[in-house]
């Protein structure tokens, strides 16, 4: 892939990045923490690395943590007061937008700056986005993430579905967005079904991943330093959420175990859930247990980044049975590090993972065929490194720097002038 020149954007362009429910800096695979968390930093971090002064608002958690943290050269994280300052589920959170947003203002002020565009992430960052967008008159730049109307088509009856509040929502942010970004045609191709965005206002921009952090690197000592005596190591890294498919994959476990590998040394390790509450995990150890195979899995709670690269090393194959993603970061992690990817095919995983070459691709919530795959590849070593060995190179190409350049020409083409960039000059485009 070749980059076009860095967009010219001055050196005083400020962008207001809004993840208002979820901190960037937060551990990962907790109930409101994942690729979404990823995304805004590295993408904040590559912004400031161009030039750009990003500061990243979120909503104020732990009355213990500064307001201000540095995140990288000429990006910071503010925590805005919005609410009490602990968790909340994430419903509660849209009662306190207007404080967060005129929190946002009070800081603006307070600072004494000018913010030139807007960029929120989720749902309830696009409603405060919309706020501020209208007090500052800078143009709004949004980022779905994950939409309520895909997860409800998939939810069945879990009860894991979301409010009628958030599907208005997403339709009135995609209207008034000025741009939205969407990681990959599929997900392009939603948000014109379901959210009725103009296709003309869509970038497709990938996510990227960290290729210094996740490489490959010998299994044995990760599994020494994790701790994991087993013959084979399948990992799962996302929230313990129905949406991630954890049952799915729980019960393929329960097929292998009756197909032939009672006697295997297996282990599954399962990164997520919130650390110190076991709530979140309990119905998944008690089906584990159900299912005959609880000591094959271990639930290590959520990691934070720097922790990944040795569950991925010390990983045969990383497990993705998930009902939706809209793009999968932990697909793109795995395969960076050189670890065959088995997934769902569903939303953005049917092109984030390339089937037969960088891994598999299966009917989602088919727990059989699921199983088979797993059995297939755990037998044939040949095919798994040969998969894992075209990975690397598939995940190379969507390095975080990459994906910063791209967004920031789509900056520039909403602020031609502050940017010696003309309007509508074409962006880098990544091919999924």
């Amino acid at each position: 892939m070749t980059l076009a020149a860095p967009p010219r954007l001055g050196a005083a362009t400020r962008v207001a990045v809004l993840s208002v429910h979820t901190c960037p800096l937060a551990a990962l695979g907790g109930k409101e923490t994942g690729g979404m968390n990823v995304y805004v930093r590295e993408v904040s971090r590559a912004l400031g690395r161009l030039g750009l002064a990003v500061d990243v608002f979120t909503r104020s958690q732990d009355p213990g943590i500064p307001e201000v943290v540095p995140l990288g050269p000429r990006a910071r994280v503010v925590h805005v007061p919005a609410g009490p300052a602990r968790p909340i589920a994430r419903a509660a959170v849209a009662a306190h937008l207007p404080e967060f947003a005129s929190g946002v203002e009070a800081f603006r002020a307070r600072e004494g700056v000018r913010y030139d565009l807007v960029h929120s992430h989720y749902w309830l960052s696009g409603l405060a986005g919309l706020d501020l967008r209208r007090r500052w008159d800078v143009p709004l730049v949004h980022m779905f993430h994950t939409l309520g109307a895909i997860k409800n088509a998939v939810a069945g009856d879990s009860g894991d579905t979301e409010p009628a509040e958030r599907l208005a929502a997403e339709v009135r942010i995609a209207a008034a967005a000025d741009r939205i970004v969407a990681s990959n045609l599929v997900e392009r191709a939603g948000l014109v079904w379901h959210v009725q965005a103009d296709p003309a206002r869509v970038a497709v921009i990938p996510c990227g991943v960290d290729v210094e952090l996740f490489r490959p690197r010998p299994a044995a000592p990760a599994r020494a330093r994790l701790g994991v005596d087993a013959e084979h190591v399948l990992l799962f890294v996302g929230r313990l959420t129905p949406i991630k498919g954890l049952e799915t994959l729980l019960r393929a476990l329960a097929v292998l175990r009756s197909d032939g590998l009672a006697s295997a040394r297996l282990r599954l390790l399962v990164v997520g859930g919130t650390k110190g509450e076991p709530g979140d995990s309990a119905d998944l150890r008690r089906l584990a247990r159900d299912l005959g195979v609880a000591s094959w899995v271990d639930f290590r709670g959520p990691q934070p980044q720097d922790a990944l690269p040795d569950y991925y090393a010390a990983a045969d194959l990383c497990l993705m049975p998930s009902r939706y993603e809209s793009f999968g970061m932990v697909a793109l992690e795995a395969m960076a590090s050189g670890v065959p990817v088995i997934a769902s095919r569903a939303g953005g995983l049917t092109v984030t993972v390339q089937d037969g070459v960088t891994g598999r691709l299966v009917p989602e919530g088919d727990v059989a065929a699921l199983a088979l795959a797993v059995k297939g590849l755990l037998a044939d070593d040949a095919s798994r490194q040969a998969l894992g060995a075209r990975s690397v190179g598939w995940a190379r190409r969507f390095t975080w720097p990459a994906v910063g350049r791209s967004i920031a020409e789509l900056y520039a083409e909403l602020l031609p002038a502050a940017s010696g960039v003309a309007a509508g000059a074409s962006r880098c485009q990544f091919q999924l």
